[in-house]
């Protein structure tokens, strides 16, 4: 950027930043209240009264959600949705992408330390904390439980964001085991400028634009088996990875497509 823009980036972001608090303010009380009625109800009212403050927040600051065309999700039955995870912008994304439906998030513990966010956050998702075995355990019993409710899930398979200039970062076997267990399909889908609307590095990179999102085939798990885990992972990271790529997703490098390991 130039060096007599900076001073507008700052601004805007600072503009984006109060805006971003005041929506967390109004829809604080809301989340209190909804979370009296019970993880399925509760949790469906906090969805949609956080896909109003979403709406509103990327209305405001500029930002320009387009689906492409591509294979939408049968509103009849439940999924594992995955994406790929490389700007804090994916967050928002999710609940526009998945806004037709009921489904729960898999989230970070380390957010519930925000505050006012983190109570938010803590009733809005099913916690993980990764570096404990036990409450990864825990989380993928919640999600199991919620699959098995009717109720889609989405996971970043990644885990954290993509650090690195390859379309995709190894992936964890957690969605795709999830989707065994439960014979849930698996619906991935692409998030193709979040990267460039707001780097991973910082929040005051954020600058408008449009924000394109399109969702791949869906990939039965019929028939498969934990046997089956690692072909299904490296099948659903291959469809992503090759359709990022020919996207030009703009964090890839000529020198890393593919990437072969």
């Amino acid at each position: 950027m130039h060096i007599a823009l900076r001073p507008l980036r700052w601004v805007y972001c600072c503009y984006a930043l109060l805006l971003f608090i005041a929506g967390m303010l109004l829809v604080f009380p809301f989340v209190v209240v909804f979370s009296f009625y019970g993880p399925v109800r509760g949790g469906n009212l906090i969805y949609k009264v956080c896909l109003l403050w979403d709406r509103a927040w990327i209305t405001l600051v500029g930002l320009r959600y387009v689906e492409l065309p591509g294979p939408a999700p049968d509103p009849g039955k439940p999924y594992v949705f995955v994406a790929n995870h490389i700007s804090y912008l994916d967050i928002p994304m999710i609940l526009l992408v998945v806004r037709r439906r009921a489904f729960r998030v898999l989230g970070k513990a380390e957010m519930r330390r925000i505050p006012i966010f983190g109570y938010i956050y803590s009733r809005a998702v099913i916690m993980v904390d990764r570096s404990s075995p036990d409450q990864r355990s825990k989380s993928a019993r919640e999600l199991i439980g919620v699959l098995r409710q009717g109720i889609s899930v989405f996971i970043f398979p990644e885990g954290t964001f993509n650090e690195t200039d390859r379309p995709l970062k190894t992936f964890y076997d957690g969605a795709f085991r999830m989707a065994i267990e439960t014979q849930t399909p698996i619906k991935p889908m692409l998030f193709l400028d979040t990267y460039k609307r707001m780097h991973y590095s910082s929040i005051f990179s954020l600058n408008p634009g449009r924000l394109r999102t399109v969702y791949l085939p869906e990939v039965s798990v019929e028939g498969l088996t934990m046997e089956d885990l690692q072909v299904l992972k490296e099948r659903v990271f291959r469809m992503m990875e090759e359709e990022l790529i020919r996207r030009e997703a703009t964090w890839i490098r000529p020198m890393n497509v593919p990437q072969n390991e």
